[in-house]
């Protein structure tokens, strides 16, 4: 786990709380002792994965790009 933790720039500690909240990328238990195992392509398509679900790295979720809404014709002020 901390090769996995200094591949993606991670603190142990955090990938382990990852982990166990199911948050971080996909692991499994692999050997007699249970060690925690990542593979490094399960890395990269979760790094990509967090890249497109953010506005700033995805345009089409960025909110400054989206077309501006048009206020319901039927909208009158009332004085």
């Amino acid at each position: 786990m901390p090769e996995a933790a200094a591949y993606l720039g991670l603190s142990p500690h955090t990938l382990y709380v990852w982990r166990h909240r199911r948050h971080g990328p996909p692991s499994f238990r692999m050997g007699a002792r249970g060690r925690v195992t990542y593979r490094i392509d399960a890395l990269d398509a979760w790094i990509h994965e967090q890249e497109q679900a953010d506005s700033r790295s995805n345009p089409a979720l960025n909110p400054v790009s989206a077309a501006p809404k048009r206020r319901c014709a039927s909208y009158s002020a009332t004085a």
